[in-house]
């Protein structure tokens, strides 16, 4: 997927690719996300803003619905380069 090859490459961040995965993909209005997801609409705002103070059970419940958890990867770009190789 490339939305997570740019997020993976730190060209997306979390907000971001939050947004594009709910608008471009499954082409839902941040209403009916937020409702599917049982958070407000604000909150959706806020996230997708990368505004606030989020915590890791709210970024997984968001994320949930598509497919994807929120998880701990190394910051050090060869170190996360050497994390891919092993899952190919």
């Amino acid at each position: 997927m490339a939305l997570l090859k740019r997020f993976y490459a730190g060209e997306l961040s979390d907000g971001q690719l939050l947004r594009a995965l709910r608008r471009d993909v499954l082409g839902l209005s941040q209403a009916r996300y937020a409702s599917l997801v049982g958070i407000s609409r604000r909150t959706l705002s806020d996230l997708e803003g990368d505004k606030g103070n989020v915590t890791l059970e709210l970024k997984n419940r968001t994320f949930r619905p598509l497919g994807l958890e929120v998880s701990l990867l190394p910051r050090k770009r060869s170190l996360l380069q050497q994390a891919f190789k092993l899952t190919e």
